[in-house]
């Protein structure tokens, strides 16, 4: 499943540099997670790394968005490939 940040987020920044997608992005508001981009950290962590340092909590599965392990699998290859082919 893709993951999200909710309205309790602090703006406390300690999210956006753990992730190894570059999906986390500030928002006008709060914090927010490209769903496009996010693996949940598939092929780089065993665990999702801002759901890891969170100190609030506020980064959860978004059931709307269920993707199986493999489909997280094949999206980590994919964006790979995109940034292989700009590097």
């Amino acid at each position: 499943m893709a993951l999200y940040i909710t309205d309790e987020c602090i703006n406390c920044d300690v999210c956006e540099p753990e992730c190894p997608n570059d999906a986390i992005f500030e928002g006008e508001e709060i914090y927010q997670i490209h769903f496009h981009k996010c693996t949940e950290c598939v092929g780089h962590f065993d665990l999702p790394q801002c759901v890891e340092v969170c100190p609030v909590d506020c980064i959860l599965l978004d059931k709307t968005q269920a993707e199986s392990r493999q489909q997280l699998e094949v999206k980590y290859q994919q964006l790979i490939k995109t940034t292989e082919s700009k590097g």
